[in-house]
């Protein structure tokens, strides 16, 4: 556990604070998952990335972590988009939502729960009726219900938007509501689409009311933290925060907003809407989930990131040499064993390593400083490769490896053991056959003393070599 002081950036109060969750010891998170009309992209895999790195460190310094993100499995572009390739809107959301669900796993991100808009229609409309009875939404005479912004006392903080600001939202509604800034919870049903019955009439939920009643129903009526991409903060974030706090009398109903800055494409955003994805599948088959996240690592989160393969070629050797040096310190503890004396040269190494840890837990304190962090992870690496590996010591090794591996707690790229192959699926005379060979080649090319160290060494383990005139051959020993 890190007994050092976590500060994070909210978005609220626009500094850097101290990160204090309302129990201690415990937190409550919520990130705004996927809405699936179409295939997941780079851009949201930086996001959920960015935040399950946070999640990675608040658990590697104690704290128990409960993750929510939703999946919002109706919605205007779903409705749409089924049209178009002719299927039905749930089977849409449904192939979609798999996709993701696989890719998240495919990514080593880890979501406690994953609730689904249409599984909270019950819970969406006793919400909804409660801000009515309130006094903070109406409804319209078209069976659609409004959220009053100005029964709400402070919008607008979040965003840094109010009330006053140029509104866009929703204009086809803009006849019926009291406020051209009013925002819709319930959208009255329109011919040919899905609908669910209400005390109102048909019809489905806004789009900010599902986030509002899923995170509260899973984590209560204060959360610890709340995130997206910063494109999310204005104006889904803002009315979130409107009528949840609405409902629920108080404020703050988020301690801490987390966003994300945008993953971009020849500086300009990688959105749908624009046609310039590159799809998290395709990536990862070209580049491997590791290699990804290694790249996201290298950023800060709240800064935008530029998609170039360029980048992801750096970040794939970077992966290369941290595996290869972590293959081969893996070899030296097993094969050394730990030693129970050090030189003064190896006591040196061992502060060198002990500081780089330091260094890469207090760059994440510091509002997840990945890059700094980054930078002392290829300090350890530098080390290990160079000095620890020639030094050849069982208890140096295990140092290093034992860094590394504490750092893979939050960068999450080492091979895991079940991605190894087994032993018991190598075939133990496939090897023997591949070492006679080697060895074979060996006296052809007149290296005896070598040919007669392998002969020697497959004779201790229990494999006798006969040599013939134009092959050898070998049998097992009693």
């Amino acid at each position: 556990m890190w007994r050092g002081v976590l500060k994070i950036y909210n978005t609220l109060s626009k500094t850097v604070e101290e990160f204090i969750p309302s129990n201690p010891g415990y937190v409550k998170a919520y990130f705004c998952g996927p809405t699936p009309y179409d295939h997941i992209h780079v851009g949201h895999a930086r996001a959920y990335v960015a935040f399950d790195i946070l999640k990675k460190t608040l658990t590697l310094k104690g704290y128990n972590v409960f993750h929510v993100q939703n999946i919002t499995d109706i919605d205007d572009k779903i409705i749409a988009r089924a049209r178009e390739i002719n299927i039905s809107w749930r089977e849409l959301a449904d192939l979609y939502t798999r996709e993701y669900l696989e890719l998240m796993k495919a990514m080593r991100i880890s979501i406690d729960l994953h609730p689904r808009v249409t599984d909270h229609i019950g819970d969406i409309i006793s919400f909804i009726q409660t801000l009515i009875d309130k006094g903070h939404a109406y409804v319209a005479k078209s069976g659609s219900v409004y959220f009053d912004v100005t029964t709400y006392w402070d919008y607008g903080r979040l965003s840094g938007r109010g009330k006053s600001d140029e509104w866009r939202q929703e204009e086809e509604f803009l006849a019926e509501k009291r406020n051209p800034f009013d925002f819709a919870l319930w959208k009255a049903a329109k011919p040919s689409e899905p609908y669910w019955e209400s005390p109102w009439g048909p019809g489905r939920p806004g789009w900010h009311i599902e986030c509002s009643v899923m995170s509260s129903r899973y984590l209560g009526s204060e959360i610890d933290i709340h995130g997206g991409g910063q494109d999310l903060i204005f104006p889904h974030h803002e009315n979130e925060r409107a009528q949840s706090e609405a409902l629920f009398g108080r404020s703050p109903w988020v301690r801490y907003w987390f966003h994300v800055g945008y993953l971009t494409i020849s500086g300009e955003k990688m959105s749908k809407s624009l046609g310039n994805i590159v799809t998290l599948r395709d990536t990862i088959s070209k580049w491997g989930a590791e290699v990804i996240r290694l790249w996201i690592f290298s950023a800060s989160y709240r800064k935008n990131l530029e998609y170039k393969e360029e980048s992801l070629e750096q970040a794939r050797n970077t992966y290369k040499k941290i595996v290869e040096v972590y293959q081969i310190l893996k070899n030296i503890v097993r094969e050394k064993g730990v030693e129970h004396r050090l030189e003064e040269r190896d006591i040196e190494i061992w502060g060198r390593l002990s500081n780089a840890w330091k260094g890469f837990v207090a760059a994440l304190e510091d509002d997840l400083d990945t890059p700094r962090a980054l930078a002392y992870l290829h300090e350890v690496l530098s080390i290990a490769g160079g000095e620890v590996i020639a030094r050849d010591k069982g208890s140096l090794a295990l140092k290093a490896l034992s860094i590394l591996e504490m750092m893979d707690k939050v960068v999450d790229i080492l091979p895991r053991a079940e991605a190894m192959p087994a032993i018991s699926k190598i075939d133990p005379e496939d090897l023997i056959r591949l070492i006679v060979e080697v060895r074979q080649r060996l006296r052809q090319r007149k290296i005896y003393e070598e040919a007669d160290w392998i002969r020697e060494q497959l004779m201790r383990l229990g494999v006798k070599l006969v040599d013939a005139k134009d092959k050898t051959m070998w049998v097992y020993t009693s």
